[in-house]
């Protein structure tokens, strides 16, 4: 099995990094640059939805966690020899992304709910793949 070097993996933990925390990111620029929609306030929310402050943060930390968490399965084998955990991850990525646009810019509450089911068969399959290639890995996908 091949052993990566210190620059090829800094390199890859780079750009998973910035794929998965770039993305959310961009997606929620995306989502917020139209700040005079006031339809996510209007919603009626239970009382123990967290405040607005509290969603950068822990989007942030969650991308991170999943970064690392496919930066883990990467390493035993690269790309090609761990291609099914790695492509399941890009998938439920995207889908997660996805939902952003479903729920807040369609205002789509059926498409959002369906999506989001799809998004967690995806998380949990993504979870049990990458735990059979690392289990600390298959750990660091699940929502605490």
């Amino acid at each position: 099995m091949h052993t990566p070097s210190a620059s090829e993996s800094c390199v890859v933990l780079l750009f998973i990094v910035g794929v998965t925390v770039g993305g959310g990111f961009a997606t929620s620029a995306l989502t917020m640059a139209d700040t005079g929609d006031d339809w996510y306030d209007g919603l009626k929310k239970p009382s123990w939805t967290p405040p607005d402050s509290v969603f950068g943060p822990a989007w942030a930390a969650l991308y991170l966690l999943m970064s690392f968490a496919a930066f883990l399965v990467w390493r035993r084998g690269g790309f090609m020899k761990q291609a099914l955990p790695l492509s399941f991850y890009t998938i439920q990525l995207v889908a997660n992304f996805s939902w952003v646009f479903i729920y807040l810019e369609a205002k789509d509450l059926l498409a959002a709910f369906i999506e989001l089911c799809c998004l967690w068969v995806l998380i949990i399959i993504t979870a049990v793949l990458f735990g059979r290639v690392r289990r600390s890995a298959g750990f660091l996908l699940v929502p605490i």
